[in-house]
């Protein structure tokens, strides 16, 4: 699982330098003053900005769960091909997530590739659970 996780990691830091690019991009347009950054409040921030925000939050709640998970598993050497795979169909569904998110936005879609994410999150932590209970 180490490079499904490893692949989040780069997820992660993908939307990161998209955030940051798009911050940098509302400064230099007068879209945005640098001090709203402070608090990440004041004037209204453009939409764009804030769904990039957003979406690199989502990126340390649900994923949490996977990266402890997975970290589990190396370390009690419970990985499965089983496993492997939600990983993979995990990382599939937060890719999925964030490009929907950071670009059209709809809800409904989102709203699909978030639960397909978090399905393969409950397989995987109940083959850690039962791997672990037999084991």
């Amino acid at each position: 699982m180490i490079y499904s996780m490893f692949a989040m990691i780069l997820l992660t830091f993908g939307v990161a330098l998209y955030m940051f690019r798009l911050r940098v991009h509302a400064i230099k347009a007068g879209e945005l003053k640098l001090s709203y950054f402070r608090f990440n409040s004041g004037a209204e921030a453009p939409a764009k900005v804030i769904q990039a925000a957003r979406n690199y939050s989502n990126l340390f709640e649900v994923p949490v769960l996977f990266y402890a998970a997975g970290t589990l598993a190396i370390a009690l050497h419970l990985e499965s091909m089983a496993m492997i795979i939600f990983s993979w169909i995990f990382v599939a569904a937060r890719i999925t997530h964030s490009w929907i998110h950071i670009t059209s936005n709809n809800v409904i879609h989102r709203m699909k590739a978030f639960m397909a994410g978090n399905v393969c999150i409950l397989l995987i932590w109940g083959q850690l659970v039962w791997g672990y209970s037999i084991g």
